[in-house]
């Protein structure tokens, strides 16, 4: 009997802005003018800096999602 092999992807715990925007739905635009210093409408989720890079916490996105009334 042939064993099929079982490809397991791994999910990333940190996204980046592009990510996050696939992620959640929105354009990365969207992202990054309410993560700016100088936004008006600030972004919901605190990103944080690792190696110079913006990046969100998977978890902090699922908690923000979840918070949101339904419709």
């Amino acid at each position: 009997m042939r064993q099929e092999k079982v490809k397991k992807e791994i999910m990333p715990r940190m996204l980046s802005v592009d990510e996050t925007a696939r992620y959640i739905g929105i354009a990365p635009k969207t992202i990054r003018n309410r993560i700016g210093l100088k936004a008006k409408i600030v972004f919901p989720i605190k990103p944080k800096r690792i190696g110079g890079r913006v990046l969100f916490d998977v978890k902090d996105l699922d908690a923000y999602i979840d918070s949101l009334p339904t419709t």
